[in-house]
């Protein structure tokens, strides 16, 4: 019997390439995916990178959804303890406008009133992680400070007026910022600090002009009724960012889940073929070496 070399080649380039199979097949199974070089599967492995390049740059919008939602609570909470310190004026200069102040209550009332503008002035200060949140886009610049010589004082915000906007996959636009001029200078007829130095002002020496003390007092009231709309706006990009931010994460998740379905490898279907692979293996070393023995057989007789 003469046995035909290129067969034996040619199975033994077939056990090779059934070795080769059961590794791929056996490194699947341990790993759980599918596709582990690009060659395997060109077109799901570039599917894999645009996903994965989604799921990044929605994994960055939510890292910045953390920091500006701090922010906006921060504003949100700044503005609110402003709101009770307005109030809280508010109700002292009813009283020293009512008459029945002597001069020493009224310059208590005047003190009182000038350790509000303090508060309100350190409020309208606040910093977030290092970054004051009523500068507009000048962060690192403390907004306002106040000249007390003159009479009434005059406090000047020292920020700018730009509003920043967080801008969400789908292209939204979101206001992050109410700049300090707008909130608490209001264009002077809404100025909180405006009016609170007059008040402070107008019972400074113990005696009241009331005509001037409850026109400064009305116009505090205006300034508190302007803060408070400038916090609904903050309150409304909070809503906006949650929202923003639970959508992405819901993308987030649909797009790891169809990742996941992408490169996971179908176990069920793997293990049939790795045991059509090993079966197919065996097979081969039968015939090899069934082969071998009878070309050894056929040479040990022509010896």
């Amino acid at each position: 019997m003469r046995v035909d070399p290129s067969y034996v080649t040619t199975l033994v380039g077939s056990l090779d390439q059934a070795q080769a199979s059961q590794q791929q097949l056996t490194a699947e199974l341990s790993s759980g995916v599918s596709i582990t070089s690009l060659s395997q599967n060109p077109v799901a492995s570039g599917e894999n990178v645009l996903l994965l390049n989604q799921i990044q740059q929605d994994d960055s919008f939510t890292q910045s959804t953390n920091l500006v939602t701090g922010q906006l609570q921060v504003a949100d909470s700044t503005l609110g303890s402003v709101v009770s310190q307005l109030t809280q004026a508010i109700s002292l200069a009813t009283q020293a406008n009512n008459g029945t102040q002597n001069a020493s209550n009224v310059k208590s009332i005047s003190n009182q009133i000038s350790g509000i503008v303090d508060e309100v002035q350190s409020l309208a200060n606040t910093s977030y992680q290092g970054q004051y949140i009523f500068s507009g886009g000048q962060t690192s610049t403390t907004p306002f400070a106040t000249s007390n010589g003159s009479s009434p004082a005059v406090t000047t915000y020292n920020g700018d007026t730009d509003i920043n906007y967080l801008v969400t996959p789908n292209g939204q636009k979101i206001q992050l910022n109410v700049p300090g001029s707008q909130i608490f200078l209001g264009g002077g007829a809404n100025s909180v600090f405006g009016a609170l130095n007059a008040l402070v002002a107008d019972y400074s020496s113990g005696t009241v002009d009331t005509a001037q003390a409850v026109s400064d007092t009305a116009a505090l009231s205006t300034a508190l009724g302007y803060v408070s709309q400038q916090r609904v706006t903050i309150d409304n990009s909070i809503s906006q960012v949650t929202a923003a931010g639970d959508a992405v994460t819901n993308a987030q998740t649909q797009l790891t889940g169809a990742q996941s379905s992408l490169m996971q490898a179908d176990v069920g279907q793997v293990s049939t073929q790795l045991s059509l692979s090993e079966t197919q293996q065996t097979a081969l070393e039968d015939v090899i070496a069934q082969m071998e023995s009878q070309s050894n057989s056929l040479f040990s007789k022509l010896q």
